[in-house]
């Protein structure tokens, strides 16, 4: 039995993960799944990948692209998602930010330097034509952390996927007044090399029982119901958020990550472009039953 650490955010994207191993089907194939939640997101799970404290990331596309290219020894094996990630643009209820306009030169709450929370910020800032060299940003970690951070003034305003903070804006906390989908697949899977090189075939295997659940996740029998108590969604929330989402079971292309790669180096969030295999794994055959 090969155990194999595998972090993630404790969000709505990653049940299929929590079924397969409720359901023994990793075991099934010889593999000892820990799952690790990390509500700290993306920059948090690049810091793990580094570091070892696990061997297998489900994290956002370009946190990962902008971290193995500033020296992250991991690779991209797969996406896990393959839709764009709608993230929502947060205000407190009771802030007097109305429009997007009123939050140029405001101060952004992120859960951390690299994270999601402050790249797509930057891509949104971007967009808006907003000098992104003055952008101010207070770090909170987490997503408690940003409703303190709002309701108290540390911070004007946080991004964040819309459906996870639907809750905050329907009880009253948090106002959204935005949204800014990412240009890319969402959300990927990625390997330490040296534990990939070293287990190559305990990833295929283990790429094979995902992809099996994540293609039929939305035929289960009252899944949507199953979506919103775990997380604490509205049913009809979830249909929606269901209709919007696709996963997937195929690896990033050269194109996407060259799209990738394209708005980071923009962004200045990068300065240089790598090749697309010192990024991505091609040497995983297709996992696909």
């Amino acid at each position: 039995m090969t155990k194999i650490n595998i972090c993630g955010v404790p969000e709505h994207f990653n049940l299929p993960w929590h079924l397969c191993i409720e359901n023994n089907e990793f075991r099934a194939e010889n593999l000892d799944v820990n799952w690790i939640n990390v509500p700290e997101g993306t920059g948090k799970m690049c810091q793990m990948l580094r570091s070892g404290e696990t061997d297998v990331a489900i994290l956002l596309t370009e946190g990962i692209v902008k971290d193995i290219e500033a020296g992250n020894p991991s690779k991209i094996v797969q996406i896990y998602v393959e839709s764009p990630l709608v993230w929502g643009i947060h205000v407190a209820a009771t802030s007097d930010f109305y429009e997007i306009y009123d939050l140029q030169h405001k101060k952004i709450a992120i859960s951390r330097k690299g994270s999601g929370s402050e790249l797509m910020a930057i891509v949104h800032a971007k967009s808006q034509h907003w000098d992104v060299s003055g952008l101010n940003f207070e770090i909170v970690n987490t997503l408690d952390g940003a409703v303190e951070a709002l309701s108290n003034g540390q911070a004007d305003y946080f991004m964040w996927e819309k459906f996870m903070t639907k809750p905050l804006v329907d009880s009253g906390i948090f106002r959204r007044i935005g949204e800014c989908p990412t240009p890319w697949p969402c959300f990927v899977i990625a390997v330490r090399e040296g534990f990939l090189r070293n287990n190559d075939n305990e990833i295929k295997n283990l790429l094979k029982v995902i992809n099996r659940q994540t293609k039929i996740i939305k035929s289960v029998e009252n899944i949507a119901d199953v979506f919103a108590e775990k997380y604490n969604l509205k049913s009809k929330d979830v249909a929606q958020w269901l209709a919007e989402t696709k996963w997937c079971q195929r690896n990033l292309t050269e194109y996407e990550l060259s799209k990738v790669q394209m708005h980071l180096f923009d962004l200045d969030l990068i300065d240089k472009k790598s090749s697309f295999n010192s990024i991505v794994s091609i040497a995983l055959n297709n996992t696909n039953d």
